[in-house]
């Protein structure tokens, strides 16, 4: 159980160290990405307004201007045309981009001030345009771009790095939140282990006493010097009280042992209809007392592989369960079934009873849990009885689980495998 505990802490711990490096990678990737694209759009913009005013001048000049015959290898690029479309001055940028550059100038139509971000293959170009006014006549356009592919595959392996550096962050916090987390739970286990060897020594003396008693209440129930009804009446109440204390220790007992050994199973094949019946004979009288009545229909013999006894107070369990929270009159069905192509066994136990609350249906499987507790108490429920049939359930590998509306009834719902 402090296993189990151990790995969901770290899991929970794990899944938020996940998060929190998740958080951490994708925010400084936006921020970089946010910084470093504003800053060279700021550059773009202060190149654009340099170029622009060296050529108005040029244009003032009225110099001859011819395109340039620059190699193509710079990060930084211009364009210069006049109002015809003619290619007046250039600072052309590489070979492998200038197809894509002028294809988007001849389709320009992006507002002045704003910069454009282009992508071809693996690279990455920024623009941006304004016009070339002379004495208040357009007289050409100047396009201006940057090459910022290697400030981007920077920032991409910079995240990468970061990536990374965090996945192994991530698996060296698991690792020590699992060290921490077994640390943690040590004074808590010895507690609990103290806590447990007391209720299972507490339950072994009280057998001995309780036999005692419940023979000695025997006894003065069949002196028959005993005439006042109230005295029979107290002696009746003695016993009763005995045998709820009586049963109260066993399942004290059984829990112990559970918890220190495990439940001790030994598989044979059996008639699980012929163990249903014995069920129902048992607790019979119990159901004639409330006027209850308990239906099972008949069927052919229904092989299972698994421990008798176990299954036998599986089901004492959960039909006395019924029984006790179904009021007078009721009716508590047994039904069986098969699933997953005859491979497991379905039992189903449905009462008419009071119905469990939605909130209450995922804790009844919970030791010392009970949903009505002035209702349990009436009752002789301590909250152990659905605890011992989860550890029976368990124990054969199977599951159980609980479908209930409250003032519609209950059914549990055990699958076991048949082998």
């Amino acid at each position: 159980m402090f296993q189990k505990i151990r790995r969901r802490l770290t899991y929970i711990y794990a899944v938020i160290m996940a998060v929190f490096f998740i958080l951490l990678v994708f925010g400084t990737h936006k921020s970089m990405l946010w910084s470093i694209t504003s800053e060279q759009e700021r550059e773009v913009l202060l190149y654009l307004e340099e170029e622009a005013h060296e050529h108005l001048i040029l244009f003032q000049n009225k110099k001859a201007l011819g395109s340039d015959d620059n190699d193509g290898t710079g990060r930084m690029y211009y364009y210069v045309y006049d109002n015809q479309g003619n290619l007046l001055d250039a600072e052309r940028a590489s070979d492998d981009v200038e197809k894509t550059i002028i294809d988007r100038i001849e389709n320009w139509n992006v507002q002045e001030g704003d910069v454009i971000t282009l992508e071809r293959n693996e690279y990455k170009l920024m623009m941006a345009a304004m016009p070339i006014v002379l004495n208040g006549d357009k007289v050409g356009m100047i396009y201006v771009g940057r090459d910022v592919t290697a400030i981007y595959r920077g920032q991409e392996k910079s995240t990468i790095f970061l990536a990374v550096f965090s996945m192994i962050a991530l698996i060296l916090a698991t690792i020590a939140g699992y060290i921490v987390a077994g640390r943690t739970i040590v004074p808590i286990k010895n507690a609990y282990e103290k806590q447990r060897q007391f209720t299972a020594d507490a339950s072994h003396e009280l057998r001995t006493p309780l036999s005692v008693v419940m023979s000695s209440v025997d006894v003065l129930q069949n002196d028959t010097s005993q005439k006042s009804p109230f005295i029979k009446q107290v002696i009746e109440d003695m016993k009763d009280e005995t045998k709820r204390m009586a049963k109260l220790v066993a399942d004290l007992l059984a829990i112990a042992r559970n918890d220190n050994y495990g439940i001790a199973i030994i598989k044979q094949k059996f008639d699980v209809i012929e163990v249903i019946e014995q069920v129902i004979r048992k607790m019979k009288p119990l159901a004639q007392a409330k006027n209850i009545k308990l239906y099972f229909a008949k069927q052919p013999i229904v092989e299972f592989h698994a421990d008798i006894e176990r299954i036998k107070q599986l089901l004492l369990i959960l039909v006395d369960n019924a029984i006790k929270y179904t009021p007078k009159n009721g009716l508590v069905t047994i039904k069986i079934g098969h699933s997953q192509e005859g491979k497991k066994l379905k039992l189903m136990i449905t009462d008419t009873g009071m119905g469990i609350p939605r909130e209450d249906q995922t804790h009844i499987f919970d030791r010392f849990y009970r949903v009505d507790k002035a209702r349990s108490r009436e009752s002789g429920g301590a909250g152990l009885g659905l605890a011992i049939a989860k550890g029976i359930v368990d124990v054969h590998g199977g599951e159980i689980s609980v479908e209930s509306n409250v003032g519609s009834g209950s059914t549990f719902i055990v699958v076991l495998p048949k082998c």
